[in-house]
C-alpha cells in the first residue's frame, strides 16, 4: 500500500483556549496530505485546475482519538482507499510524534470541469493520474 506521509509542526494559532489543536484544522491537514500525495505519485493539482477541473469534497468524516497540542510535530499519513469511475476516497491518520493516532478521516472527492461543475472521469481528463490512482486503490485492499 502506497503511503504520503507530511509534518506538520503545529503552531499556537492552531489551537483553542485550551491548548488543544482546534478542530478545523484536522481538515486543513489533509488537504495537506492530498496535496502531497499527489505530488508523490508525480502529479499536479494546480496543473489540473489550469486545465480547467477542480476536484471538491462530497463528503469528509473524520474521527478525534487523541488531542493534540501546541509545540508538537504531528504526521499526516494519506492514501487513496478507494478510486472508481467518478470518485475518490482518500484515508487519513494523522499521529502523535510516537505514533499514537491522534485523527483518522476519510473524504470523497470528484472531478468536475470548472465552468459548469459537471462530473468528469479522470481517466478522460489524465489517463496516467487515473491509472496510477487505481493501482494505489488496487494495493491498498
Amino acid at each position: 500500500m502506497f503511503i504520503s506521509e507530511t509534518q506538520v509542526e503545529i503552531r499556537y494559532a492552531e489551537t483553542d483556549q485550551m491548548g488543544v489543536v482546534y478542530h478545523a484544522n484536522y481538515l486543513i491537514w489533509a488537504e495537506l496530505g492530498r496535496t502531497q500525495i499527489v505530488k508523490d505519485l508525480g502529479f499536479n493539482y494546480a496543473e489540473l485546475e489550469e486545465a480547467g477541473y477542480l476536484s471538491p469534497v462530497m463528503d469528509f468524516s473524520i474521527q478525534y482519538k487523541a488531542a493534540m497540542r501546541y509545540g508538537q510535530t504531528a504526521t499526516v499519513r494519506t492514501w487513496i482507499e478507494e478510486h472508481t469511475k467518478l470518485r475518490t476516497t482518500y484515508g487519513y491518520e494523522i499521529l502523535h510524534e510516537d505514533g499514537t493516532v491522534a485523527v483518522t478521516a476519510k473524504s470523497i472527492h470528484i472531478l468536475v470541469k470548472k465552468e459548469n461543475f459537471r462530473p468528469v472521469s479522470l481517466k478522460k481528463v489524465d489517463p496516467a493520474w487515473d491509472a496510477k490512482y487505481a493501482e494505489a486503490a488496487k494495493n491498498q485492499n
